[in-house]
This record gives C-alpha cells, structure tokens and sequence, in this order.
C-alpha cells in the first residue's frame, strides 16, 4: 500500500526534503553511477510526489517512489516531470506505474491545457509511451546514460 504525499518544497520539511534526497542519490548517484548535480536549483519551485510504502504495522514507513512537478517555464516551455524513480526494493510492484499515474493526474490539475515533457532515459520509452508520450528527440547522452525526450499533449480536467 502506498500513501501520497503532495508538497511544495517549504511544506515537505527537514524529513521528508532528507528522504526525498536520500533516495534520489541513492538511485542516480550510486545505483546509477552518474556523477551530477542533483541540486539543481528546481526542487524550490517544483511540487514534489512522494509515495509513502507503510510498514507492516509497526509505524515505519520508507520513501518508495518520487517524482517533482516544475511548471510550464520553470525549465521548459511545457510543464515537466523529473526527477521520476522508485526505491529498488519497490520495482516489480507497479509502484513505478502508480507513480507516474498520480503524477500525471496531479500535473494536469496543477497546469491544465499544458502540454508535459519529459527527459526519459531511453530505456523506459516504452513504459513512458503507455502513459501518452511521444518521442520527440534522437536519443542523446545525458551523464553516461542514453536520454530522449518525450511529449504528452495537453490535457484539461
């Protein structure tokens, strides 16, 4: 079972901003090998997705899958999804479609009629393409890792 968490950056506070930074180095900088500046200057403007796996009764929960939402000219002309991951202990449980599914239905809401890029390391085009984007880019290097960018047209509530 995974709980929602939407928040701005102020609202996320020194646990929640520490889990969601933990993670995302765990994933892109370790997991991933990529050495990059993950602050990046965004977080502070962006609404952020969090998605709470709640213990087995005991109180604990852990940060399974994030993802931030930056509005249309924060750093595109679209708005745009990033930062998009899960925890490794929650792939193979469609944590990773529940995710992109709430952030998409959350995006909308937030930037109605916008259009949503994203930055998609090419490998999951095909999960990306099942959720409305396109291809829009050749494939480039971003960080040692094969990128492409990818549109889903506007939508309205």
């Amino acid at each position: 079972m995974i709980t929602w968490q939407w928040q701005t950056f102020d609202e996320l506070g020194p646990h929640g901003l520490y889990a969601v930074l933990a993670l995302r180095q765990r994933v892109f900088v370790l997991e991933q090998q990529c050495l990059y500046q993950d602050l990046d200057g965004h977080d502070q403007a962006a609404m952020h997705l969090l998605g709470w796996h709640e213990g087995d009764g005991d109180g604990q929960r852990q940060l399974a899958a994030y993802l931030r939402v930056l509005a249309p000219g924060a750093k595109y002309g679209e708005m745009s999804l990033g930062r998009v991951l899960t925890a490794p202990e929650a792939r193979t449980t469609g944590a990773g479609k529940q995710l992109l599914a709430e952030g998409i239905a959350r995006a909308v809401r937030l930037h109605a009629g916008h259009a949503i890029r994203i930055g998609a390391q090419q490998y999951l085009e095909r999960f990306y393409q099942s959720f409305g984007f396109v291809t829009v880019s050749a494939p480039y290097d971003e960080d040692g890792i094969e990128h492409i960018d990818m549109l889903r047209a506007a939508q309205t509530v």
